[in-house]
């Protein structure tokens, strides 16, 4: 198997295991991370999906010994144009590049560890970037910073790539996966139906006037305002004074 679909709790691990190949994508390998995030969405007890790569790597794209790829409305690598319902976050190691980096992008939170290396190798071969990095990379890091990487295809790490807001978390190496897990197992704590209307607002008002994205927020809002009233219950009755069960700005609670 390319692709391992396991368990932690509310919390399902997605993992590229193609080591001899730095986790490349080929067209198996892509319709198993389809089938992977169809099992995630169809489980109701799995509030969280991480995304990860075997063996200190992340992915290093499409796999252009193979060259096998086909183009779906799923997307090339088999989930890059979709949106699911639920949070996903990239668990990164070692090199994420070319179409890794795409894979990374399309997660809500990307926590990398501080040997992880960032960027659109594909540069170098004429490969395009078709798996939503021309349109995601932009909305991370800002324009001018997407294009550097964009048409350099230069090297970003990891302390780089948290100052622009590509990595979100930095870790130890060899610690990505754990404190991914970890950070998931923190978001299926939280109520979830607001949660969710909230990640929701959010994907939907990015790139609409600000009235527009207000009006959005709002409908949003109205579907979760009886799990408000019961949060309103719970910190009347003392619970979550200051600030308990939220992290810190270093992560810690």
């Amino acid at each position: 198997m390319t692709v391992h679909y396991d368990r932690e709790g509310p919390v399902a691990v997605v993992t590229v295991d193609r080591p001899e190949r730095r986790n490349a994508i080929d067209h198996a390998t892509s319709e198993a991370l389809g089938d992977a995030f169809d099992r995630f969405e169809d489980e109701d007890d799995a509030h969280v999906a991480v995304l990860t790569g075997s063996e200190g790597t992340f992915s290093a794209g499409a796999d252009l010994k193979a060259m096998d790829l086909e183009d779906t409305p799923d997307g090339w690598l088999g989930f890059t144009r979709r949106r699911l319902e639920k949070p996903t976050i990239a668990a990164v190691e070692g090199h994420c590049v070319a179409g890794g980096i795409e894979m990374a992008l399309w997660c809500d939170i990307r926590v990398a560890a501080r040997g992880a290396t960032f960027g659109c190798f594909e540069r170098r071969f004429g490969v395009p970037l078709v798996d939503g990095g021309t349109q995601r990379l932009p909305r991370v890091v800002g324009l001018g910073r997407a294009l550097d990487m964009i048409l350099t295809g230069r090297a970003v790490d990891a302390e780089t790539a948290e100052r622009w807001g590509l990595a979100t978390r930095l870790v130890d190496e060899g610690e990505a996966l754990d404190a991914a897990v970890e950070l998931g197992e923190r978001l299926a704590e939280f109520p979830q139906e607001t949660m969710l209307t909230d990640r929701e607002a959010v994907y939907d008002g990015v790139g609409t006037p600000l009235q527009q994205g207000l009006g959005l927020e709002g409908w949003y809002g109205s579907r979760a305002l009886q799990t408000a009233m019961e949060g309103a219950e719970r910190f009347a009755g003392g619970e979550g004074r200051s600030g308990e069960g939220i992290e810190d700005e270093n992560g810690d609670d």
